[in-house]
């Protein structure tokens, strides 16, 4: 029946998105309830594990599995001639499948190219066994010379991919420039700074490794994968183009995963393996990556060697900017490398005035795990770029504050095309510049500098600003789909693509689903990860998810809106233009004490069908599609960092740290918040400790916690925040903001180690800035 409430007045409909709305994965997080790739069990299930070259280079000139098979419990043992001749397609989609891509084998075929390649997989009865399998394995080995120095590889006698035509002679995987520089700039220019820049090896390591469980019913011809990704979809349509079988009978399901930072976007050569062997063993696969394997084999990240430089007139100005650079792409990078390198180059004009801009670049093999991707992976260009600035306000006789604000765009000089034709607009930077230096007390901390240095204590200030790419409408990028249904009881449920991996889009989806629809938060749920019943989206990356799910639940819940308000009218029977939706509720406008619940407008549809007018439908559900139409949603911070060196040890102490950043209104501060504080925090292990070193012989030298060095939280002081929320021009003005705090934060603890140590005369280009690195340094400029 329709309600009659004595006295009722009209309550607004409160707005969740801009709210700080308890995060609704939290609960089964917290509480150890969720569920992740090895909690997945399935009957009879059988593990994998891989045999890994120990040789950075080598010849495999046989493979002897019989010991290892008559291991009791292990049912088969795979190599490159079991699995890598059933490969149909291999393309990604973020790339696309007329690239002419890099080579990617699934298990090492001829030749293993670093330590930690797949040679063969073992499929056992248990992990166990499975482990101990592996020490039967006898590959004939024939070592071979290797190149794991890449600043040399473009020299080197050792070709990493050997082929035929000669593709990859020099090691070049590929590369680009961008306009010739202009040498009478620099040369008529009264400042010009130029510094060699080098970033160490650092990866993702997130707190689950990969894994995947691959179950194949010969019965019905179908696949279903449980995965630990961000993008659940796109591995379904990778995998049914390995394996030559239609989509439809490939199912991906995607529960919790916990962290992916780019390392899980496509799936890798072990992930295909997988794939491939699945569909040869009884029953369902799993493979569980160790630690060991990950910082091994899971890829590179960053690894950039540079030289780049910045001329300026009297006042500090910007007259021109060049960067030439080489990257590591290890041997195997996935996906293709080339593109996304060139991004380097094309933002590190970066959020400031720059007349001119040039770029040049390649990509290089080396016998080292293969690039993959990591937050912000164009970083180098913030840290190059941001290094040089205050190297050059040192040599201008300027604070670094003061030449950046010289040079940052402001928000009246929108829209402005850097000189490499990236188009910025909806942003201001020097806003959020100038509220970092307030947050900071920038006069405060020099005075506080200079009466530390009086005493022999050597602190300093950095500051990193930057610009950022986001939900970019570039191929499968562009689009989003979302199926938005009320079920008999009146609750809301919202399917998604996306998936729980640490960046709260359950929350953030549950959120805008209630504006759209006017439902109570807590009556609306979301439904992500499972390809079987989930519209197709392109996942976690590119910092997209927040700007995308938000145009298409917008879409989505438009359409469904429509329905149950004209649903609503004629129970009410008033015109569609009367009704108001609040509070799971219906509502007469102005007349408040005449309403209907979402319940019970659910009773009628679904029970009552026919007590509807001829023409209505009683259909409660919409899906729909939203498509980008801006090119680029550009978000914009500054980071701000503090700290104190100590010359005896070279330990870096950070005592402040701010972020001002800009990804337009917030659907949900906290999650802004945390995601910022994520990445930089990564940053920060990448500036100071975290290092995939090799020898050389390219033996890797940080496969366990023990040597790899991860920030902790006696490492990172409080995060501080400022927000500036201008607009995009995406739906509800959102931005992304998945990658920015990764970008900013190692520049601005370069910066505030080398501004500590001005007066010593010390600089630091080559990272990261560990205490050993630091007293090398000191002990230098003593002798």
């Amino acid at each position: 029946m329709t309600q009659d409430v004595q006295g009722a007045r009209a309550t607004p409909a409160p707005r969740y998105a801009g709210t700080r709305a308890q995060r609704v994965e939290d609960g089964r997080l917290l509480t150890g309830r969720g569920c992740f790739v090895d909690d997945i069990s399935r009957p009879g299930m059988l593990h994998a594990c891989f045999v890994r070259s120990p040789f950075a280079r080598a010849r495999i000139n046989a493979i002897d599995s019989s010991a290892a098979l008559a291991l009791p419990g292990v049912r088969a043992v795979f190599t490159a001639a079991d699995l890598n001749r059933d490969v149909k397609e291999a393309w990604h989609a973020v790339a696309g499948k007329d690239v002419p891509d890099t080579p990617r084998p699934p298990l090492a075929e001829g030749e293993a190219k670093f330590v930690g390649d797949p040679v063969a997989l073992i499929v056992a009865e248990s992990r166990y066994t499975a482990e101990d399998a592996l020490e039967l394995v006898d590959v004939d080995y024939e070592p071979l010379p290797a190149i794991t120095d890449f600043t040399r590889a473009q020299s080197s006698d050792v070709l990493v991919h050997d082929t035929p035509d000669q593709r990859y002679a020099s090691n070049v995987a590929g590369g680009m420039r961008g306009a010739q520089p202009d040498e009478e700039v620099f040369a008529a220019a009264p400042c010009v700074v130029k510094e060699h820049v080098y970033q160490q090896i650092y990866a993702p390591v997130p707190i689950e490794t990969r894994g995947l469980v691959v179950e194949w019913s010969p019965a019905s011809g179908e696949l279903t994968l449980w995965a630990s990704t961000q993008t659940p979809h796109e591995m379904r349509a990778f995998c049914a183009r390995l394996l030559g079988i239609a989509a439809q009978r490939v199912r991906v399901i995607m529960r919790d995963t916990g962290g992916g930072f780019g390392q899980k976007v496509v799936p890798m050569r072990e992930d295909m393996c997988i794939m491939l062997a699945a569909r040869k063993v009884p029953a369902a696969l799993k493979w569980i990556e160790d630690r060991r394997e990950n910082l091994m084999s899971a890829g590179q990240a960053r690894h950039v060697d540079g030289t780049a430089r910045m001329a300026f007139d009297d006042d500090g100005n910007i007259l021109a900017a060049d960067i030439d650079y080489v990257q590591d792409v290890g041997a195997y990078p996935t996906p293709y490398p080339v593109l996304t390198t060139a991004a380097i180059g094309m933002f590190f004009p970066g959020p400031y005035r720059v007349p001119k801009a040039s770029f040049n670049y390649k990509t290089v093999f080396s016998n080292t795990s293969g690039l993959a991707a990591y937050r912000g992976p164009w970083q180098f260009e913030s840290l190059a770029r941001e290094l040089l600035l205050d190297i050059a306000a040192r040599k201008l006789n300027l604070d670094p504050v003061e030449l950046r604000r010289r040079n940052l765009l402001r928000r009246d000089e929108m829209p402005y095309f850097n000189p490499n034709g990236m188009p910025y607009d909806h942003v201001a930077p020097s806003e959020t510049f100038e509220q970092a230096v307030k947050i900071l007390d920038h006069e405060g901390f020099r005075k506080e500098q200079a009466e530390a240095l009086a005493h022999g204590r050597y602190l300093g200030v950095g500051f990193s600003a930057y610009i950022e790419p986001t939900g970019a409408a570039t191929g499968h990028l562009a689009t989003e789909g979302c199926t938005v249904r009320m079920e008999p009881t009146g609750k809301v449920n919202v399917y998604v693509n996306g998936g729980s991996s640490g960046n709260s889009v359950e929350t953030t989806v549950v959120q805008l689903t209630a504006d759209a629809l006017g439902a109570d938060i807590d009556d609306v749920a979301t439904i992500q990860g499972d390809t079987a019943i989930t519209p197709y989206g392109a996942g976690t990356q590119g910092s997209r998810s927040g700007p995308m799910t938000a145009g298409a639940v917008g879409e989505a819940g438009g359409i469904l809106r429509e329905k149950i308000v004209a649903l609503a009218a004629h129970r009410l029977t008033v015109a569609e233009s009367e009704v108001e939706l609040a509070h799971s509720t219906a509502t007469v406008r102005g007349d408040p004490s005449m309403g209907v619940t979402f319940g019970e407008l659910a009773y009628l549809a679904y029970y009552s069908p026919q007590m509807l007018p001829p023409g209505m439908s009683p259909e409660l559900e919409a899906t729909a599609r939203y498509v980008a139409t801006a090119p680029i949603l550009w978000s914009n911070a500054t980071h701000a960092c503090t700290c104190e060196v100590d010359l005896a040890t070279g330990k870096v102490t950070l005592l402040r740290y701010i972020v001002s950043e800009d990804v337009g209104p917030m659907i949900n501060p906290a999650v802004v918040e945390g995601q910022i504080a994520g990445g930089t925090v990564q940053g920060i292990g990448g500036a100071l400790m975290e290092d995939l070193a090799y020898d050389e012989d390219g033996n890797p030298l940080a496969t366990t916690f023990v040597d790899y060095l991860l920030p902790t939280t006696t490492e990172v002081p409080p995060i501080e925040f400022g927000h500036v929320e201008i607009p995009g021009p995406g739906p509800g003005g959102y931005k992304g903001a998945g990658e920015g705090g990764a970008i900013g934060s190692v520049p601005a603890v370069i910066n505030a180690i080398n501004d500590a140590l001005a007066p010593l005369g010390v600089t630091i280009t080559r990272l990261p800035a560990s205490p050993a690195s630091i007293a090398s340094l000191l002990a230098e400029v003593n002798r």
